[in-house]
């Protein structure tokens, strides 16, 4: 098939052996490579109930986006497909910058990783080998030092992804970083931990094999005639990167102040929003693999030893989760922590979702100075920030019960901390509140992987981003349309559930690109026919092929569902104050769109439907 190479390098650490493995061009067109692919494969190979997440028999898959090196924009994307050590349900994780290109062009479509290594590795990956290299070496080292070792030995035109000390030590949100300081992550579900588990320190590729295109001219004229209005609509993502729009986010009743407690920050949004911090500081603009959006942001800060040095610019879930929500209104305190959790490598939204609950509960007298080494946890206060996060990534002091993500520490101190935890099947809330734009709600409550704003991104609908393809044109209030915002959850998860299996970056979204145009350019690419209907019926597709995943994993209807603080206590200020989101009602009209039972599990004539007939035995 067009626009892929067809096959997988099949890695077993435990045998330290690689073979390549072709993938049918048919499973191509059902699942779209990526993770629908990876998901697919896993359904067939495995049990997943019976995975220990940790364990050498949780088969890991680094699958490159289908569009990837095929010259549409805004396709940098690399996922990473495991049983989440998090969530213990589907877990992917989805990063940019130039590795999965470099991946790609070795001449395959990514790695399947298998079995647990004896002793720490690395691969090494070209178009002519795959090698499984010793990195005892490089075992400890954080994730920018594994990287510039891994170009110093195999040449400065390959990039790596490579995980850090939180990953080493069992974080269950570490990440897998991507580039080195470029500081690109696959952050989600703890990915990190996984690969940690199997004793592989980095992967690092560098290639130039290109696949061959469908029909390349055609392609390249497409991309042409849309790129001035791409650019144009994202002209903001541009200048200022997400961290543009703090803000505006505030403005609407969207941004978590406080562990959610609060409604409006407005001099505090100020004062943390990109436009701000970037004007205080030398200021470098950077870009995934070919993306003409150029949205990446690296800023100048003295470093420990007061020598200047380019750290990466903290996007908006980052602003937000150790700005905001935490109080702390100083851009240089969350540049640190940002710095902080790319070389140890930490997921920066469950990073700050645990630190929101540790200083709630250190509020409320449920843990103690004596408990975190002597840090008290002061909203508003950056050093205590710091300190914390640095105690996570090495699992010292509360650290360690930390490294465990919101919900098991809850559990373990108990009396009642549960309430301070925003989470959804165990992973943390993204920085969107389902208060403000109630079309989230029942998105984090059925997502695939937990709590993930990406699965819809419906407030840049409410926000007034146009979508006609979902039949909204113009900016809205959704606080009172529950039903109405059931069906746009619906048609935008359909619709965001094909980006990440073909590689695509979720600003096409705001950059006012639809099923249709994105059905067009993988057709010109890949040969694959398919029309906007087509795209969006394959979406569904993957988002039932992952929720029976998790179906099998244990999730039922109680599952989807929110902290009880977005569903009880209404913001007391700001845009939003006083609404709540009526879950009942939008699950179940969303339930009946799908074709869930009860319990939320596809029906055999749901699974039908959508041609998955063959993984119906363990529904």
């Amino acid at each position: 098939m067009y626009g892929v190479h067809g096959a997988l390098l099949d890695v077993d650490l435990t045998a330290r052996t690689v073979k390549r493995v072709e993938i049918d061009a048919e499973d191509f067109r059902r699942f779209a490579g990526g993770s629908g692919l990876a998901c697919a494969m896993m359904l067939r190979e495995q049990e997943p109930e019976s995975i220990d997440p940790l364990g050498p028999d949780n088969t890991m898959y680094f699958i490159v986006g289908t569009l990837v090196s095929t010259g549409a924009p805004a396709t940098p994307k690399l996922l990473v497909s495991a049983r989440s050590p998090l969530t213990d349900i589907w877990g992917e994780a989805a990063g940019g910058g130039t590795f999965p290109a470099q991946l790609k062009m070795c001449g395959i479509d990514g790695l399947i990783l298998r079995g647990a290594a004896s002793s720490p590795v690395y691969l090494a990956v070209s178009e002519e080998k795959c090698e499984i290299l010793p990195a005892d070496d490089l075992w400890g080292l954080d994730t920018f030092k594994t990287h510039d070792e891994l170009i110093r030995r195999h040449g400065k035109y390959g990039r790596a992804a490579a995980i850090g000390p939180a990953g080493e030590l069992g974080v269950r949100f570490a990440a897998i970083m991507i580039d080195g300081a470029e500081a690109r992550a696959a952050g989600r579900c703890g990915m990190g931990a996984v690969m940690a588990s199997k004793n592989l320190k980095a992967v690092y590729a560098s290639g130039r094999k290109k696949p061959e295109l469908f029909a390349a001219d055609a392609l390249k004229a497409s991309i042409a005639e849309q790129r001035s209005g791409i650019l144009a609509a994202t002209k903001g993502l541009t200048d200022w990167s997400t961290a543009g729009g703090v803000e505006a986010v505030e403005h609407h009743g969207d941004l978590p102040v406080k562990n959610w407690r609060l409604g409006a920050w407005t001099e505090g949004a100020r004062r943390i929003a990109g436009q701000t911090f970037m004007a205080q500081y030398p200021l470098k603009h950077g870009t995934c693999n070919l993306c003409p959006i150029r949205c990446h942001k690296r800023v100048e800060i003295p470093d420990a030893d007061g020598v200047p040095t380019y750290s990466h610019g903290p996007e908006y879930e980052t602003l937000a989760g150790f700005g905001s929500n935490l109080l702390i209104d100083e851009p240089e305190a969350v540049i640190r922590a940002n710095e902080i959790c790319n070389r140890l490598g930490m997921d920066t939204i469950s990073a700050a979702g645990v630190v929101g609950y540790a200083f709630e509960a250190f509020e409320n007298g449920l843990i103690s100075k004596d408990d975190t080494g002597g840090i008290s946890l002061e909203w508003g206060d950056g050093d205590a920030l710091l300190g914390l996060l640095e105690s996570i990534g090495r699992r010292q002091d509360l650290g360690a019960l930390l490294g465990e993500g919101s919900r098991r520490a809850a559990q373990q101190i108990g009396h009642g901390s549960e309430r301070y935890t925003m989470e959804v099947k165990g992973l943390e809330m993204p920085f969107h509140d389902p208060r403000a734009h109630v079309s989230m709600a029942p998105n984090y409550a059925t997502s695939s992987r937990g709590a993930c704003h990406l699965d819809s991104l419906t407030y840049f609908v409410g926000r007034g981003v146009p979508a006609p393809d979902m039949s909204h044109t113009e900016p809205f209030l959704d606080h009172d349309s529950s039903a109405e915002m059931a069906k746009l959850c619906y048609i935008a998860q359909n619709y965001q559930a094909m980006f990440n299996p073909l590689g695509l970056c979720k600003f096409l979204f705001p950059g006012r690109v639809g099923p249709a145009m994105l059905a067009h350019w993988t057709y010109l690419a890949t040969g694959i026919e398919m029309d906007g209907d087509d795209f969006m019926h394959t979406g569904e597709r993957l988002l039932q092929l992952k929720r029976l995943y998790s179906v099998r994993c244990g999730v039922r209807r109680k599952d989807d569902t929110l902290p009880r603080r977005l569903l009880e206590q209404a913001q007391p200020d700001g845009m939003a104050a006083g609404v709540l989101p009526d879950l009942d009602l939008m699950l179940d009209e969303l339930y009946r769109m799908r074709g869930w039972n009860e319990q939320g599990a596809p029906t055999a004539a749901t699974l039908a439907a959508f041609g998955l007939e063959e993984f119906s035995s363990g529904a």
